[in-house]
């Protein structure tokens, strides 16, 4: 075990860890993230391998390009991520929360955290993962992932 480094600045938070932290574990979170004075939070909806506007009620037939595999899925939702981040006026490292729903963990998760891992590029936020009976847009869907990101004040 090493010992507890000091609050980590990241785009506009601060990464922090504490008693038990071990830099040797590979770990899709982080125990804290901490934002910056001046950051103002942005809290994306939930983003899935789906097209992002789609018509309410929902028509299945606006579903059925997606991909049905979890990496094509993934891939989509990590690119509608990368959409709304940029219109928010963040970056991938500004992501300080992520929350992340699958219907099947034991099939899905290792899948998406190896994507997940490429896409942050080193960055890791905090992260909650849960299991669910099925996201609400379609039941074809694998995962849905919610993500607040700290911008700048600016």
């Amino acid at each position: 075990m090493s010992d507890i480094p000091a609050p980590r600045r990241v785009g506009n938070a601060e990464i922090i860890h504490h008693e038990g932290y071990d830099d040797g574990i590979v770990s899709p979170f982080v125990p804290a993230i901490r934002t910056v004075s001046g950051a103002r939070l942005v809290f994306i909806s939930g983003v899935t391998g789906a097209p992002v506007y789609h018509d309410h009620p929902h028509r299945p037939e606006v579903f059925d390009a997606m991909p049905m595999d979890a990496e094509g899925q993934a891939r989509n939702a990590f690119a509608h991520l990368d959409l709304a981040l940029r219109a928010a006026g963040c970056e991938r490292y500004d992501v300080v929360n992520m929350i992340r729903f699958f219907t099947d963990i034991v099939a899905d998760q290792d899948v998406v955290n190896a994507l997940q891992g490429e896409w942050f590029g080193g960055h890791i936020p905090t992260s909650t993962t849960l299991e669910i009976s099925r996201l609400a847009t379609d039941p074809r869907l694998r995962f849905e992932f919610h993500v607040v990101a700290a911008a700048s004040a600016g």
